[in-house]
């Protein structure tokens, strides 16, 4: 009896290491092109060791900074001095300032401009390295530019995360909000989840009364329908967006319509814009809506609808006490699928969104291909990351995400 019962447990556990393996090739995929690339990403948003390698000794001897004495000490300054006049012979002078002016703006200027003074100068017969930065730029005179320097000793650092929500550590080291001409980035964020709420409730509301109809339908009918639904699939993408640039446009179909039929005497301005953004973005992403709920729809038991119409229920009050409380796990599916992808679209914004039209998305990638930012848009996209799995755990902790229908 035994040797039977291990027998079996040997044969379950080949059988298990046999899926295991065949799954593997896919695990292996997942994480070396998936999951290593985030965690990367995410840890270059905490993580940055640039300033601590390009002037090592300043960032230990500054320690002991005050900003309430302005200038560093003697020493202090000429280790400086020594360390910025070795970067500038070895012509990587830009790369520190380039750091340092990401932390206080201004500062990479300043540094430049010191690093070409000194590149000839013997450091060690300057009789006064106060008076010296002061005389080759009074911009020195900043408490601001020492303690990015002496905040450089940690390469791990919150900056790039309060920077992209628009704030800041101030001289005491607290976090406060940046003045507000240098607000940007939680504008910005806010306006990307106002405007991803918006095309989830678009969505929605298209969504909602197609799938009702394509449910009420034989299915013979309603799949072919349903080509229509998931036309937008097999067209691409720049032709949606041109085709819509052409339909919004000055004097694109929309306006020319309006203007004959004297609704409006002049164009109305509608591309370029946030209304062109949500629009567009609510024609590509219905399909995400009509699956999930027609999914739902198709998998309800009718006979409740039945039921209650036979117990003297009106239609209205079947639908909103039965019908709708039966496809809320599609409709939440749905929800949050369109307003996940929406936070994180990109090309779209970027083709028909104008100025007022741009997502967090679009920052992202401006840091990343012209400010070469990585660590704040690594930010930035850690701070949407974090955005989605919240939403994520809401909608487990609310539906259960095995009761999720996609169709």
């Amino acid at each position: 009896m035994n040797k039977d019962k291990n027998f079996f447990k040997a044969q379950e556990r080949l059988a298990k290491i046999k899926a295991f393996l065949l799954v593997s090739p896919l695990l292996l995929f997942v994480l070396v092109f998936f999951v290593t690339p985030i965690l990367l990403i995410l840890v270059k948003a905490v993580y940055n060791p640039k300033v601590n390698n390009l002037i090592p000794q300043t960032v230990v001897v500054i320690k002991q900074y005050d900003y309430k004495n302005v200038f560093p000490n003697e020493q202090v300054l000429k280790v400086f001095l020594t360390e910025l006049q070795v970067l500038s012979k070895n012509r990587t002078s830009g790369v520190l300032a380039e750091e340092l002016n990401r932390k206080v703006s201004g500062f990479g200027s300043t540094i430049k401009k010191t690093a070409r003074k000194i590149r000839n100068k013997d450091i060690s017969k300057i009789p006064n390295y106060k008076e010296y930065l002061l005389s080759v730029t009074k911009k020195w005179n900043n408490p601001y530019f020492w303690m990015a320097i002496q905040r450089s000793y940690s390469s791990f650092t919150l900056s790039n995360v309060l920077a992209a929500v628009d704030l800041e550590y101030n001289l005491e080291g607290e976090i406060v909000r940046k003045e507000e001409s240098k607000r940007i980035y939680f504008t910005i964020l806010v306006k990307t989840l106002y405007m991803a709420v918006l095309i989830t409730l678009f969505t929605i509301i298209l969504a909602y009364p197609t799938a009702y109809f394509l449910a009420s339908l034989p299915k013979s009918k309603a799949n072919l329908l349903m080509i229509f639904v998931l036309l937008p699939f097999w067209t691409s993408l720049l032709v949606r967006i041109v085709s819509w640039i052409t339909l919004l446009q000055e004097y694109g179909v929309v306006n020319e319509l309006l203007i004959y039929l004297s609704i409006i005497d002049q164009p109305l301005d509608i591309v370029f814009n946030q209304f062109a953004t949500v629009i567009t973005m609510t024609h590509i992403l219905l399909p995400f809506m009509v699956l999930p709920l027609y999914g739902s729809m198709r998998a309800m038991d009718i006979t409740y609808v039945k039921a209650s119409a036979s117990l003297g229920a009106n239609p209205f009050l079947t639908f909103f006490k039965i019908y709708f409380p039966l496809t809320l796990s599609g409709l939440s599916a749905g929800a949050v699928l369109v307003f996940i992808i929406s936070i994180g679209y990109y090309i779209t914004p970027a083709l028909i969104g104008g100025v007022d039209g741009q997502m967090i998305s679009n920052l992202v990638e401006f840091h990343m291909r012209t400010s070469n930012n990585w660590e704040l848009a690594s930010a930035m996209g850690g701070i949407l990351l974090v955005i989605t799995l919240v939403l994520y755990a809401v909608y487990n902790r609310l539906v259960g995400v095995n009761n999720m229908k996609l169709g």
